[in-house]
């Protein structure tokens, strides 16, 4: 991460946050994934992640059922100060974890791969972002 210029890294799982964490924090950011159940999200917060990711594809490329991703979301955004990001692969999935709490949006390659171009979709996902945000009242878009 130093000589990179990155300002943290992103990694995958609660063994790799422990073993990173310790040369990443306080100077870089440490953003963690693949936490399969509540339990692994807790955790990652008693380790100090500066964000969790909920709903991303595993190592073998499968995704967790949606719905487990939004109710991840939203259990997180009650519960926890830090930040969450919801993955999507669909402008209907950026409403929803968007919905449910989600501070960030990670957006699948597939949505991005619009026959219009990336800037399309991207619009599109941002719109969708504005509208949601704009229904809640403590933020403005």
């Amino acid at each position: 991460v130093g000589r990179s210029g990155a300002d943290g890294a992103h990694l995958t799982g609660i063994a790799a946050l422990a073993e990173a964490i310790g040369a990443l924090k306080p100077a870089h950011i440490a953003g963690v994934g693949g936490l399969r159940t509540r339990h692994d999200a807790m955790e990652a917060a008693e380790r100090e992640a500066d964000y969790v990711l909920f709903g991303e594809p595993g190592p073998d490329g499968r995704m967790p059922p949606f719905e487990v991703t939004v109710e991840r979301v939203g259990w997180w955004a009650e519960v926890f100060e830090s930040p969450c990001v919801g993955y999507a692969t669909t402008l209907d999935e950026v409403s929803a974890v968007a919905a449910a709490g989600a501070d960030f949006v990670a957006l699948d390659d597939r949505l991005l791969d619009d026959p219009r171009g990336a800037a399309a979709a991207l619009a599109d996902a941002a719109g969708r972002l504005g509208l949601v945000l704009a229904a809640r009242p403590e933020v403005t878009p």
